[in-house]
């Protein structure tokens, strides 16, 4: 499945990210190593609690979808299951190699866009890397990563 349209959900502006303490220590480990991947002028990880910057938008992440390896439409329809135990205000992480991941998600957040819904999607997130393995003999590159950050919203 692979919906088409533009791109108006996505923000590139620099975010505080911090995860949530309901996360297990596995699930924060791999969150984390992820989010490295990023450039720090799209977000700003925060380790502790304490290191975020209250007067800046912090994006609390609640929960993460590893859609990497799954092909189209599995990445889209594990995030609208986990979309369900994520509250007003919280976000979701998703990861996926599947390009046209990008496009489906894109187009789900912009379609939750309603004025009569009590919860609306936004599209913090929208990049793209490629992540580096090392051994003894190479360097070798992995598949491109997708990022997405979705945060649900209050529609009031």
């Amino acid at each position: 499945m692979s919906a088409k349209g533009n791109l108006n959900t996505t923000i590139y502006i620099p975010h505080q990210v911090c995860l949530q303490q309901s996360l297990s220590a596995t699930e924060q480990d791999k969150i984390a190593s992820l989010l490295r991947l990023l450039p720090t002028y799209y977000i700003n990880y925060i380790e502790s609690a304490e290191a975020v910057d209250h007067t800046q938008p912090v994006i609390k992440i609640k929960n993460m979808v590893d859609g990497r390896g799954l092909a189209c439409p599995m990445p889209l329809l594990k995030t609208k299951v986990a979309l369900r135990s994520v509250a007003s205000s919280e976000s979701l992480y998703v990861v996926a190699t599947d390009p046209n991941s990008q496009a489906d998600i894109a187009a789900f957040c912009q379609q939750s866009r309603k004025p009569n819904d009590t919860d609306q999607l936004l599209l913090t997130l929208n990049q793209m890397t490629t992540e580096q393995e090392t051994d003894n003999t190479s360097m070798k590159t992995s598949d491109t990563i997708f990022h997405f950050i979705i945060t649900k919203t209050d529609s009031n």
